[in-house]
Order: C-alpha cells, then structure tokens, then sequence
C-alpha cells in the first residue's frame, strides 16, 4: 500500500504533529513532503490562477486544505471529497499602509483590494465589506496573483489596499501596516484520491494533539512560519510576535453551513451559472462516522 502523503500548508499544525512524532505515534505510515517551499515561493507566483484551479489541476497530498468556499464547489464538481469531521479558522484581515487615508471600511468603497481569484481572500473580502458597501462599490484586484506575491506587491506599495491571511497576516501588523476590517474565515479540509479512511482519522488526531500544544504554548511553535515563507522575508520576521494561526475546529462542517456557504456563492456569481456542481452534501463529502 502506497504511503498517505503529507504536505504542510500555511499552517503550523503538520509541522508540530511531525516534530513531536505524533503521526508515527498513531501508527501512520507516511511520507512528509514540503510542498510550500522557503527557498522562493513559486507556489504563490503572479498569475490568473486560485485555489479552484489548483484543486482542479489535481493535488498530490492525501489530505489538503483551502477555504470552505472553494472546497465545496471542487468537491460538488468531483475533483475533492470535503471532510466533514472538521474544518479550520483563519485570521484575516484588509490592511492598509499606517499612513494611507483610509480609516474605515467605508473608505474602502471604490478601491481595489487585492485578493486571490477564487480563494479565501476573495470571497472573505466581499463578505466583510457588503455590510458596508453596495455591490458596485466593492472593488476587488487580482492583478498580484496569489498569498505571497500579494503580500509582496503590497508591500512594494503596488496595492493599496490587501486581503492578508496567516503568516502574511502577522507579519503585514508586525511592520506596521493598519487592519481596516476582520475578514476571518472558515477552511474546509480535502480528501483526496483512495486513501485508507483508518489512515484519515490516525492523520486527524495527530493534529488534534498539536492542535492542543500549539493552544497551550504558541510561542514555541510560530518559528515553523519560516519553512514556509520565501526566505527573502526571512531576516524581518519576527515569529516570536506572531500568534497561532489557522485554528482546527474538531467539529462537523454540516450540511446546514454546506447549504449556506453553497448558496451563498451562487447569489454572489463567484463562479459562472451552472458551473457550481450539483451541490448534494452526501456526494461532495466524506466522514469517519
């Protein structure tokens, strides 16, 4: 039987899991594979593509992650199963530079703020802002491409306004740049390809326990930022001010919030009508139960 493949994203979960064994612990039989290297981030280049097409194009780890959006139309199109045991919570927020005019959300109407194409960043952006702008007033970017040459641009001064999740989001409030609005939201979690379901749940509670030590002690934890991270940005970080990230929520991602979220998406036309997928929870979804 092939080895359940493991690839950490953005988070600091996996990398506690593997420092402190627990994967072995639970008797998996796995592969640790960096997929988000620190040498460049190409993963995250300029370009027209998002978290959709990424799930599109195939990924090679048994278990993967975007947000829940995304997640439940891949899985509604058959590319992905969404599990639904769990799912994740990123802090997220819009930024701004500390000197720049705009002080409220409603300052934001009418100026692009840079997002990844159909990822968190995207939906998140437009669900904040709708309470505070109308709809032709909600301008979105998604010029800068993805999470980490977004957050390049916008610190180049390119953007002047970004959606900044996870350790982008640290380290934007670590050099001084203002959050304008909270834009937090929901991760759903993949499976994919045949994996042994047995392999799954020894893979979940190994998170569950880093889950419980990174709640405990996050300082000892938030140097794993850097495995991630272009290491142009490395010598400016300062992890030890950062705090835990993408929290684990070990609850069901219901059908009730798959409904919502799936409705959701349609009303917004995040995706082109009747490219959704069939939206049936028990065909998109997976579980241990």
């Amino acid at each position: 039987m092939a080895k359940f493949k493991i690839e950490p994203h953005f988070r600091l979960q996996e990398w506690v899991a593997e420092e402190k064994g627990y994967f072995r612990d639970e008797g998996l039989d796995y592969e640790f594979k960096e997929f988000i290297r620190s040498s460049g981030g190409a993963h995250h280049a300029k370009g027209p593509s998002g978290a959709f097409q990424s799930i599109e194009k195939g990924r090679e780890s048994n278990v993967t992650c975007a947000c829940h959006w995304t997640v439940n139309v891949a899985a509604s199109r058959g590319h992905t199963k969404l599990f639904a045991d769990a799912y994740s919570v990123a802090p997220s927020g819009i930024f701004v530079r500390a000197d720049s005019a705009i002080r409220t959300p409603a300052d934001l109407a009418g100026v692009p703020v840079s997002v990844g194409y159909q990822s968190g960043s995207h939906y998140a952006t437009i669900q904040a802002l709708e309470s505070y702008l109308a709809k032709d007033q909600i301008k979105l970017s998604f010029d800068e491409g993805m999470l980490f040459a977004r957050m390049e641009a916008f610190f180049e001064g390119k953007s002047e306004a970004a959606t900044l999740f996870g350790g982008p989001y640290y380290f934007a409030e670590q050099l001084g740049y203002r959050k304008i609005i909270d834009t937090t939201f929901m991760i759903g979690a993949m499976v994919n390809g045949d994996p042994d379901m047995d392999d799954v749940r020894r893979y979940f509670q190994a998170l569950r326990r880093a889950q419980r030590d990174i709640d405990l002690r996050p300082e000892l934890y938030t140097h794993y930022y850097k495995m991630e991270f272009p290491e142009r940005f490395h010598a400016k970080m300062d992890t030890r001010r950062w705090g835990p990230g993408e929290r684990i929520v070990f609850e069901p991602y219901s059908r009730e919030v798959f409904s919502e979220s799936f409705d959701w998406i349609a009303k917004h036309e995040i995706f082109e009508p009747g490219s959704m997928g069939s939206g049936d929870y028990e065909k998109s979804t997976v579980s241990l139960s």
